[in-house]
């Protein structure tokens, strides 16, 4: 999946974020995302982000999605 700036995810905790843009870890050079939630500008690795790890039974899962972020359709 690509990502770009301004797309919008859902977090299996419900949240909605907006990515602001991709960057790279200084030292390790990993692919970063950053995005904002909450009026916070937060940063994950892009392996991470982009995790197939199912996470439906997770208790505090109140989307009851299948992955951590799921990428939010143009109209949401």
């Amino acid at each position: 999946m690509k990502i770009k700036p301004e797309d919008k995810f859902r977090h299996f905790k419900g949240s909605i974020i907006k990515v602001v843009c991709l960057a790279k870890n200084s030292e390790t050079l990993e692919d970063m995302v950053v995005y904002t939630h909450d009026s916070e500008y937060w940063v994950r690795p892009l392996k991470m982000f982009l995790d197939k790890e199912d996470v439906s039974s997770k208790p505090d899962n109140i989307t009851h999605q299948k992955y951590r972020f799921e990428k939010l359709k143009e109209e949401e």
